[in-house]
């Protein structure tokens, strides 16, 4: 009789316990696909990015496309503007606003100096893919970069700035001259600030 009731609570517990793993399993699922829905796709940014700078997307998709190669998937874009000069020291200046994935906006503006061997001056659209940013507050930090290891695609300029882990890629497009590499850093901040440090 004990032997009886010992085997038919192992089965109750068993048919009580499937479903929950069941459950389990369709949650881990559905928290993939939520992950996956959280970043833009290729074709996203390409259109985004066309339209803001003006360009064809066949143009704007060969800057963007090497970006995804090296990156992946962005769960946020900063699109906005920016003025920099240099001579020898530089600063930048520029404000946006942050689109995540997930339909949060907010502004941002940014700020930086810059030594190397640089010179000139330059107004700027920015159109910046954003990753690994899990809290859009997160964004305002400082973020090295080095200028001179920027690349062009189709009169675009990409370059890469990382810090704790986030990843972001400014490409520029824009009038005026600068020639030359530089290292720096840009600090992004919720207001506008005239001191660059």
């Amino acid at each position: 009789m004990k032997k009886s009731i010992a085997i038919l609570s192992a089965l109750a517990i068993g048919m009580i316990t499937q479903p929950v793993f069941a459950q389990d399993t369709s949650e881990a699922k559905a928290s993939v696909a939520s992950q996956e829905a959280s970043t833009y796709t290729q074709d996203e940014i390409t259109q985004s990015a066309a339209k803001f700078f003006g360009k064809s997307s066949e143009k704007v998709g060969m800057a963007v496309q090497k970006i995804f190669k090296d990156q992946g998937e962005p769960v946020g874009y900063i699109q906005g503007s920016e003025v920099a000069g240099a001579i020898g020291f530089g600063l930048r200046y520029g404000d946006g606003t942050l689109v995540m994935k997930d339909g949060t906006t907010q502004k941002v503006y940014w700020q930086g100096p810059s030594v190397g061997f640089d010179t000139g001056g330059n107004a700027s659209k920015v159109f910046t893919l954003v990753y690994k940013l899990n809290n859009p507050a997160a964004i305002y930090r400082r973020y090295p970069g080095v200028e001179g290891a920027a690349f062009f695609i189709a009169g675009i300029s990409v370059t890469y700035q990382q810090a704790e882990g986030v990843v972001l890629a400014p490409m520029r497009t824009g009038v005026g001259l600068r020639a030359g590499a530089n290292a720096g850093y840009t600090a992004y901040s919720k207001k506008r600030r005239i001191n660059p440090f």
